[in-house]
């Protein structure tokens, strides 16, 4: 039997090496989502680091808003699709409520798009999701961290800390995107690609 809890994963590598690059700004969602809500992540044997709570923005004043179950893997982006798996099923969550929130190169910096299913785009965290879920119909919120100047792999580059000017904004750009990702939960994806699509 499957609830009504959304799961809101933030792709990204362990550790504090890969902690402030532009691979792990998912994580860094994650971490602004827990802190408005009030919780803390917790390092499961569902390996994943995982807190649940209510968003505060339920649709009749004082009731609270949706439930909903943070986290991140606790290995690396390749493996990410076995912690989606086991957490989708340890809280019965179905393919529809689990939204990937990821780095995407083929977007600009600051920029957010919101997506239902679709190709991974390179992206290792996305194939393994969607090998372990055996679709690739869930939802996405793609954070843009842009492409590499001149010859830099890709695969380098987002594996690197954001530059000093992105830096200066990187807080702001964290904060849409979690709003972004609260306005999925509450309206719908029409109302993200509405309000983030034109810009």
């Amino acid at each position: 039997m499957t609830n009504e809890a959304w799961l809101v994963f933030g792709l990204g590598n362990p550790g504090p090496k890969y902690e402030t690059t532009r691979h792990n700004i998912g994580q860094m969602v994650i971490a602004e989502l827990a802190h408005r809500i009030g919780v803390n992540l917790t390092r499961t044997k569902l390996r994943s680091n995982v807190g649940t709570s209510r968003l505060p923005t339920g649709s009749i004043p004082g009731v609270p808003g949706p439930r909903v179950v943070l986290a991140t893997s606790t290995g690396y982006m390749n493996e990410s699709g076995g912690p989606v798996r086991q957490l989708a099923d340890f809280y019965s969550i179905d393919t529809d409520r689990i939204i990937a929130v990821h780095d995407d190169v083929d977007i600009p910096y600051d920029t957010i798009k919101a997506k239902v299913g679709g190709g991974e785009g390179g992206h290792n965290g996305l194939r393994s999701m969607t090998s372990a879920l055996g679709t690739k119909n869930y939802p996405r919120i793609r954070a843009g961290v842009g492409r590499p100047l001149g010859r830099q792999d890709t695969a380098d580059y987002v594996l690197k800390p954001f530059s000093k000017d992105e830096r200066a904004t990187l807080p702001i750009f964290i904060s849409d995107i979690a709003d972004a990702v609260e306005m999925y939960i509450v309206e719908g994806l029409e109302k993200v690609q509405l309000k983030y699509h034109s810009k």
